[in-house]
Order: structure tokens, then C-alpha cells, then sequence
């Protein structure tokens, strides 16, 4: 897998800029939309701080998307693979 480092704070945006990067189109030509795979809003909001304690949460979540195996880690990392 290769890491993947984008200017977007949103896990969801740096995942559809890296795979529009990658395949040479704008992120709103990608079909099928990335929310019909996975909830993006639910995918931004799985590492953000807890209310509790405002500390981050860690692990990682993976899905697959236009033939890509994305690896999305608390640290913030964006694994993809083919």
C-alpha cells in the first residue's frame, strides 16, 4: 500500500481527491459516488475527538471503492491499493 498525504481535513475529500488524482478526472466524475459505498459523513466522524475527554480515537476503518482498497487510519494516513 502507499501512503497517500492531501491538504483536506476531511477523510471522505482526501479520499475522492487521491482517487480522482489517481484515475486522471475531477472527484465529481467518480461513479459510483463515494456515499454509495460508504457514509462519508459517518467516515469523518469516526476518528474525530470524543466529547468526553476530546481525545482521538484510534484504529483504522477499510473499504473497497472503484477497485481500490482504502485504508483510512486515526493517525490520519490514507493507505490506497489496487
Amino acid at each position: 500500500m502507499s501512503e497517500i498525504e492531501s491538504s483536506s481535513p476531511k477523510p471522505s475529500l482526501r479520499v475522492l481527491e487521491k482517487i480522482a488524482d489517481a484515475e486522471d478526472v475531477a472527484p465529481a466524475d467518480l461513479h459510483p459516488p463515494l456515499h454509495a459505498v460508504v457514509d462519508p459523513t459517518a467516515l469523518d466522524r469516526l476518528f474525530e475527538p470524543t466529547a468526553e475527554n476530546r481525545s482521538s480515537r484510534s484504529g483504522r476503518v477499510s473499504f473497497g471503492y472503484r477497485g481500490y482498497e482504502v485504508t483510512i487510519r486515526s493517525n490520519g494516513n490514507i493507505e490506497m491499493s489496487d
